[in-house]
């Protein structure tokens, strides 16, 4: 039987990381900054998250924090939603703590110095499967109770094609499903494909007109294709509709000239001061040189092997 190995790596952009692997699939997680995990791959295949080795920043728009900008890096992050201008965009620039814990090893960001909250990710891969368990965390340090939820976001490589499942609860003559748009989301983006099963978001180099959509993912999962592998993220809906931000999406994906990121989102909670809200994804990647196009009946041909 294979074991979970995790060593110390530097990355030729982002410097110092921390690699977990066994005989399948690698991660590779940021400790100068972040934390990110800033590689994921099947071994010996491309990564397939999204690095933005420019290390580029969101621009002076986003400078609220007195000079100190907050840079894109790409990978795997953590935020509070719903996104408010400053208090989403905290930089994190700075060195992460990091420890081996009965469940896995856990990452910890220095507690934000105006926000008063901190935040941890734990990552507990399977010793001999593709497949782990990240528990995203963030704790109120302040003297006072904040509302909001975890918002758990990965970015995908150019070229990424999404498939999310559309819910299809016979409801009658009542409605089953919500669908939320931004204000620079076009219905007729020829990148999305709207179907009675499923959504597919297709990422394409040539267009940088951002797209964002959003909604209550009842099935609690999505699956993107890219690089001769498949990624699952699979999320639990913790709660109704109600309680989710940005009216009622546990779930939302955006795409742009860059990348891709599959969005999951927890329920929004009030933390009273010490108290931690906690969102839990499990991830598989296997590997799958077919990707699917907007027929139905070929997605779900292609996803009954993993779902």
């Amino acid at each position: 039987m294979a074991k979970t190995e995790i060593s110390k790596v530097k990355h030729e952009i982002f410097g110092n990381c921390v690699k977990i692997a066994n005989d399948i699939v690698e991660l590779w997680v940021t400790v100068d900054f972040g934390p990110r995990i800033i590689h994921f791959s099947r071994i010996g295949k491309e990564n397939i998250f999204y690095e933005d080795k420019g290390m580029s920043t969101l621009g002076k728009a986003f400078d609220v924090y007195g000079g100190e900008i907050t840079k894109l890096y790409g990978g795997h992050r953590l935020w509070i939603s719903p996104e408010i201008t400053p208090r989403c965009y905290y930089p994190d620039t700075k060195p992460v703590e990091f420890r081996e814990t009965a469940n896995g090893i856990e990452f910890i960001a220095p507690v934000e110095g105006i926000n008063h909250i901190q935040k941890s990710v734990t990552i507990m891969l399977d010793d001999d499967k593709p497949t782990l368990v990240i528990n995203h965390a963030i704790k109120n340090c302040g003297n006072w109770e904040i509302e909001l939820a975890p918002w758990a976001l990965t970015m995908m490589a150019a070229g990424a094609v999404e498939v999310i499942p559309m819910p299809v609860r016979e409801t009658g003559l009542l409605p089953n499903r919500n669908l939320v748009l931004w204000d620079y989301t076009a219905m007729n983006d020829p990148r999305v494909y709207w179907g009675k099963e499923y959504i597919t978001l297709r990422q394409d180099t040539s267009v940088a007109r951002p797209f964002k959509l959003g909604f209550y993912n009842e099935a609690g999962w999505c699956a993107v294709f890219n690089k001769g592998q498949v990624f699952l993220k699979f999320f639990e809906p913790i709660a109704e509709r109600d309680y989710y931000p940005d009216e009622g999406c546990n779930f939302e994906s955006y795409t742009n000239e860059l990348m891709l990121e599959a969005e999951s989102l927890g329920a929004v909670e009030y933390l009273e001061p010490g108290e931690w809200a906690n969102h839990v994804e499990e991830w598989a990647l296997y590997e799958e040189n077919e990707v699917p196009s907007n027929d139905e009946t070929e997605i779900s041909r292609i996803i009954a092997k993993y779902i």
